[in-house]
């Protein structure tokens, strides 16, 4: 494996607290030096002056659709497009067809990765019910065995929450937890948008936050009286984030994630009938969208996650109640995140590339996230000054459904390194 040296960016590592213009020397896959002046000594050189140095991007939760939907993406372009979004780790999501809900799928996924993936990791989560049904709990410890980090049945919520209190005991003696999809179907109705302003105005029924919020609350106070870690999937109302602020301020073993859609978009996208703004949980108001940035600044929401959900260009390009839920989201995370926390002047550098990285590594409890010596070289260069127009076209993703086709942005990926190995990069 060839040695590498990225000399003279300004290194960035939360974890550490490092923020200084460094040189990263690696060795054998993993990083043997951090310090000013470095010798080369025979390693390729990357020259990082004006670049961004650090730990890559770990996606707590995305959908790479392999196996059964590989029409829409399959773990060859998704783990692809996670590399040129600058993630060196991604969690996938079960409902595929099958669903991940047993040994042999969960072995599938890995070893597809493994041996035809770009080199990314990729950390299956498992299903909490067989076939993602809510009835019969999924085999959690063969699943463990294989290789999940995690169990969800993601897509859908547990609303039976006798088997999610005990999905959550079994899940802790095997050393994963849950990742809960908050969503009450019975107030989702046939809502296809947020309720408000927006959705009178287009004529479009609305799904109330309440469906979001209630949920929210039964997951934590579920997890309080169980003392387990549950952790709360794509967060997007003022209203989930001050519940997940107050039951922290209780000590519930919670941890929560939104997303760069919910931090970057309103309903007011939905103008139009753009079925691109079509996502579960739906784009909401100004003040949600406020609400969500202040949980990510102040520590109540815990990481940035993409919730990638690519979809054929026929499933999107229809009418908008027909049209399926999700945004392709791997290729903008960062430049909208970028954008709207720190160039806005609402972080810094350094608390982005921990809710991208060395958090979503420590709730996970996976390598990464870190640039300690010894640790896997799994770094993102990046330009977060760069200006970058959005365009769907060029996604590597098969899924071009995005809200942000063609809108403007600052925040560019470089290079990222899985490894040691360079396995995507764009001008270095």
């Amino acid at each position: 494996m060839e040695n590498l040296l990225i000399r003279g960016g300004r290194v960035i590592d939360p974890a550490n607290g490092i923020d200084a213009a460094l040189d990263v020397r690696i060795e054998d896959g993993k990083i043997a030096a951090v310090a000013p002046g470095l010798p080369a000594d025979g390693a390729q050189v990357i020259e990082a002056a004006g670049r961004v140095v650090a730990p890559g991007f770990i996606d707590l939760h995305c959908h790479l659709r392999d196996p059964g939907q590989e029409y829409k993406e399959d773990i060859v372009s998704g783990t692809r497009a996670a590399a040129r979004g600058g993630f060196t780790g991604v969690c996938c999501m079960p409902n595929t067809h099958p669903v991940n809900d047993c040994a042999a799928v969960t072995r599938y996924i890995i070893e597809k990765a493994e041996t035809k993936g770009s080199g990314v990791h990729v950390y299956p989560v498992g299903a909490v019910s067989k076939g993602l049904e809510g009835r019969e709990m999924a085999e959690i410890g063969r699943m463990k065995e294989a290789g999940i980090v995690a169990i969800s049945d993601d897509g859908r919520p547990v609303t039976n929450s006798n088997l999610f209190r005990l999905a959550m005991q079994y899940a802790d003696h095997f050393g994963v937890f849950i990742m809960s999809h908050s969503e009450d179907k019975g107030l989702v109705g046939d809502g296809v948008m947020n309720e408000g302003f927006m959705s009178t105005k287009l004529g479009l029924p609305g799904i109330t936050r309440a469906a979001e919020e209630v949920m929210v609350a039964r997951d934590i106070l579920v997890a309080e009286a169980e003392g387990k870690h549950v952790h709360l999937c794509h967060l997007s109302t003022k209203g989930g984030v001050q519940l997940v602020r107050e039951a922290k301020a209780r000590g519930v073993r919670v941890t929560a994630e939104t997303t760069p859609h919910y931090i970057g978009a309103t309903d007011e996208w939905v103008a139009g009938y753009d079925s691109n703004c079509r996502v579960n949980p739906p784009l909401r108001e100004e003040s949600d969208r406020q609400a969500c940035i202040e949980g990510l600044v102040d520590g109540t929401l815990d990481a940035i996650s993409t919730d990638h959900a690519p979809h054929h260009e026929d499933e999107k390009r229809v009418e908008f109640p027909l049209a399926a839920s999700g945004i392709s989201g791997f290729e903008t995370a960062f430049c909208v995140s970028n954008t709207e926390l720190v160039r806005s002047g609402r972080m810094e550098m350094s608390r982005l590339i921990a809710l991208m990285s060395t958090q979503p590594a420590r709730i996970l409890g996976v390598p990464g996230g870190t640039l300690s010596i010894g640790a896997p070289a799994d770094i993102v260069l990046l330009d977060p000054e760069r200006e970058v127009t959005v365009d769907a076209k060029k996604f590597v993703s098969k899924g071009k459904n995005t809200p942000f086709d063609g809108r403007t942005y600052y925040g560019a990926v470089c290079a990222t390194i899985v490894g040691g190995r360079v396995i995507d990069k764009e001008d270095i």
